[in-house]
């Protein structure tokens, strides 16, 4: 008995050491209860970005406004405390988008820049600087600095293509340009935008004649000849030239009334040495008179 009892008394010990498995199954929701329809649906629902991105679409008509993207090349910078925006050798070809509205100076030098179009930079209501150099400008749309008239003060548009520009792009610009080492027609157009605008300091002595400019004038410093040479009618040489035709033709004018002056007189006095003498009319004699003449006889 002893011994079965200490048996009886080991037994449940071991038990206890085992480890605890629990041998029924895991529970489940009774069948009557459960809605693999609603569960199904649940888990079909959209993630919180993927709600979040239908209610943007939802809100503003079907677009999604995108993120600004970072261009390749350029950066934001702060100098002498203003927000500059600097794409210099970027490898452009046109104007970026997506520069940011407070920029005061923006830098697009030497890159691949053909042609500025208009309202280039019209979203840009702060803009002082704009540095265009070193591109293969060949043309600029009159309007290209168009909503710039208040802001702009220094353009740079040195060693381009730029043969000819159109005055208009200019028009209510107060600005300082620097206009140097491009091909430029040297023309009357060209005379009339140095009249606009201010050339910055050192820079006059680059504006030099091109291949297109009159052959005499190719390699040839604009404002050496500006002065001289008659491309719009003014200037020192120009108006000069002016004045004297202006005195020619005035002279011309008052030589030929006098000669038609002369020549009707001449005509006049001929013909008046061409008409008869008037002969003395004859007076008709009385019959008194001739019977007296009778008695007395």
């Amino acid at each position: 008995m002893a011994a079965k009892e200490g048996r009886d008394q080991e037994a449940p010990g071991e038990y206890q050491a085992g480890p605890l498995v629990p041998t029924w199954p895991t529970w489940q929701p009774p069948r009557s209860y459960s809605t693999p329809g609603l569960c199904q649906s649940v888990a079909m629902l959209p993630s919180a970005g993927h709600l979040l991105s239908l209610l943007l679409v939802i809100g503003t008509g079907g677009v999604v406004p995108s993120p600004r993207v970072a261009l390749q090349g350029c950066y934001v910078a702060e100098e002498a405390g203003e927000q500059t925006f600097r794409c210099s050798q970027a490898g452009l070809s046109t104007v970026p988008t997506g520069i940011p509205n407070d920029t005061r100076k923006l830098y697009l030098d030497a890159n691949r820049l053909a042609s500025v179009p208009a309202g280039a930079f019209q979203h840009l209501p702060v803009l002082e600087e704009l540095d265009l150099s070193h591109n293969v400008l060949a043309h600029l749309s009159g309007a290209a600095f168009q909503g710039l008239e208040g802001t702009l003060r220094h353009l740079d548009l040195s060693a381009n293509q730029l043969a000819s520009v159109p005055l208009e792009a200019f028009v209510g610009l107060q600005i300082q340009v620097n206009l140097s080492a491009n091909p430029w027609r040297c023309d009357c157009a060209l005379q009339e935008l140095l009249r606009r605008v201010r050339l910055a300091p050192g820079t006059g002595t680059g504006i030099v004649c091109g291949p297109g400019a009159r052959p005499d004038l190719v390699g040839q410093e604009f404002l050496a000849l500006a002065g001289e040479e008659e491309l719009c009618g003014t200037g020192r040489g120009g108006a000069r030239r002016s004045t004297d035709v202006a005195l020619l033709v005035t002279m011309g004018g008052w030589l030929v009334l006098v000669v038609t002056y002369l020549a009707h007189y001449v005509w006049q006095n001929r013909e008046e040495t061409r008409r008869p003498l008037k002969q003395a009319p004859v007076l008709p004699v009385r019959s008194e008179d001739s019977s007296t003449l009778s008695t007395v006889v």
